[in-house]
């Protein structure tokens, strides 16, 4: 599946102004809490922004000639199985939201 270059900037825009959101408002709560769902879900953002980073970086690497073609292209391929994983699961999370807005009451 080809993902289209505009597509894929703004998906990663996308996320990693989740995580910057998410990043403000967990400094802003109490350290204490216990884990839940939000926090994982957090945890998960802020994976799938550093392994998208951790691909741009890689590939900026390879155009200045100090990375090799294997580490640039593993690191390629971890960032489209996270945008792929974040896109499916996105899908997902409106699937079942319009599951129960279209549920009679």
């Amino acid at each position: 599946m080809a993902i289209a270059p505009a597509a894929a900037t703004a998906a990663y825009q996308a996320i990693a102004k989740i995580g910057a959101e998410s990043a403000a408002s967990a400094s802003a709560g109490s350290a204490s809490a216990a884990p839940n769902f939000s926090h994982f879900l957090e945890g998960a953002m802020k994976d799938a922004v550093s392994t998208m980073k951790g691909g741009e970086e890689m590939a900026a690497q390879q155009a200045a000639g100090r990375a090799d073609m294997v580490s640039v292209v593993n690191a390629v391929n971890a960032a489209e199985l996270t945008l792929d994983t974040v896109v499916a699961v996105r899908d997902r999370v409106i699937q079942a939201y319009q599951s129960i807005m279209n549920m009679p009451i």
